[in-house]
């Protein structure tokens, strides 16, 4: 199962942020690298619930703890 989530997390941050470089460099700060946006955010997170019936709050969650792909998968993962 994680691997699953994880490929279609890729896919889902890959296409929100139009840039194949978050498979490479998953550890990068998305907002720092301009790929994300508070907008992409939300659009990222209502993105994870229809794809995994997962709801993540923007409040229930620090920035911090979702800025990059790694942390955005982890955050799915362990309420999935």
């Amino acid at each position: 199962m994680a691997e699953s989530v994880e490929a279609k997390m890729l896919d889902l941050i890959e296409e929100i942020c139009d840039d194949e470089v978050i498979r490479e460099e998953r550890d990068i700060d998305l907002f720092e690298a301009g790929l994300l946006d508070s907008m992409a955010a939300i659009e990222l997170l209502v993105a994870i619930e229809t794809e995994f019936g997962v709801v993540i709050a923007p409040t229930a969650v620090e920035r911090e703890e979702m800025n990059s792909v790694n942390k955005i998968i982890h955050q799915v993962q362990i309420r999935v």
